[in-house]
């Protein structure tokens, strides 16, 4: 799985991963930061968008997935499909994961994401997009999910990186 994350979580652009979290909406030098990582390879090669899943509880309650609002501004910029059917979360974990260590988060996740289109990610190049990477558990689950599930190869765009 290779991973990359279009800056740190700080400043500017911890503020704007903030801002995702209540309002539906990239900032426009957001998008251009976007642009600029998926140019590169591998992640030019990708085939297929799938954004991280909420849980539809969590969904309900915030009214949107932040993960799906990036997922959609890159597979534009890409001229990909966007895929937000196949990869499910079955399972919540809590609201808040702040303060635990790499295996607390991992446990969290643990079988959290099923796929319930195979079809949909057999041989393909998914890029995997979420808002913030931490540890990678969250990213770490979906990945092993879509592999098992016939994805060729899966990689990570994050906004940031803690």
């Amino acid at each position: 799985m290779v991973a990359r994350a279009v800056g740190l979580y700080e400043g500017a652009l911890r503020e704007a991963v903030l801002m995702l979290k209540r309002q539906p909406h990239v900032p426009k030098h957001v998008e251009e930061l976007l642009a600029a990582a998926i140019t590169r390879g591998p992640l030019s090669s990708s085939t297929r968008v799938v954004p991280v899943p909420l849980h539809p509880k969590r969904l309900k309650m915030r009214g949107f997935n932040q993960a799906s609002i990036v997922a959609d501004t890159v597979s534009k910029s890409l001229k990909l499909p966007l895929d937000e059917v196949s990869l499910v979360r079955v399972s919540s974990t809590e609201k808040y994961r702040a303060g635990l260590d790499r295996k607390g988060r991992h446990d969290t996740v643990a079988g959290a994401f099923v796929v319930s289109h195979p079809r949909l990610v057999a041989n393909e190049n998914i890029l995997l997009v979420d808002d913030v990477f931490t540890t990678g558990a969250t990213v770490s689950a979906c990945a092993e999910a879509l592999m098992n599930a016939g994805a060729a190869n899966v990689y990570v765009l994050t906004l940031a990186r803690a």
